[in-house]
């Protein structure tokens, strides 16, 4: 059975699991010189080049193939993430009204630059599909809609685009659900008096 999938995962240190698991790491033979997958990995059998230490057919053919590929991220927030018990406690609703604040947006993961275009937006982003719907229109084949209001915003921001790339609900959703953990990482770190602290671990 050939499973089509797209699968990021993300992780504090990816290297500190791939030391756990045996993998492939997924190869771009298309390119010169050929190189290593960024963050493609098989955890199942594929053809190996053991000169290169890497699969021995690219990344590409490999999908077509029906080989499963996983996409394991390093991704700072993480790091600050003590467990799954943690992690489900900074997942609750942030003060969605720090999104007005300049600088604590300035330090966010995937909002850093976005604050002037946050300001843009006409209706609060007070939950996380709204973000993640804002998440979408800073894309390049979404841009036409900031400014707009939510409603309309929601009638055509997943469809797929032909000018300029753009993302899928699924990936937004999730990329939403980071900001929100790390929103929470910032916000306690704030009430805790350690902000200066906390942000120059993270960079």
């Amino acid at each position: 059975m050939r499973i089509d999938s797209d699968i990021d995962i993300d992780f504090g240190s990816r290297d500190r699991l791939l030391e756990l698991i045996k993998h492939t790491s997924a190869a771009m033979r298309n390119v010169n010189p050929i190189r290593k997958h960024a963050t493609g990995v098989y955890v199942t059998p594929i053809p190996y080049d053991p000169v290169l230490d890497i699969a021995s057919i690219d990344y590409t053919v490999a999908e077509k193939r029906g080989y499963f590929k996983l996409d394991l991220l390093n991704v700072h927030v993480y790091e600050n993430v003590r467990d799954e018990q943690h992690l489900t406690e900074l997942m609750v609703d942030p003060d969605w009204t720090k999104l007005k604040d300049k600088s604590f947006v300035e330090k966010l993961i995937h909002l850093n630059n976005q604050y002037y275009n946050l300001e843009k937006m006409p209706e609060p982003i007070d939950s996380i599909p709204r973000l993640a719907m804002f998440l979408a229109v800073i894309r390049p084949g979404k841009k036409h809609l900031i400014g707009k209001v939510w409603s309309d915003i929601n009638k055509t921001v997943w469809d797929k685009g032909t000018d300029g790339y753009v993302f899928k609900k699924a990936h937004a959703i999730a990329y939403a659900q980071l900001v929100v953990v790390h929103m929470n990482l910032l916000r306690h770190s704030f009430d805790e008096g350690d902000a200066t602290a906390f942000t120059t671990a993270l960079t």
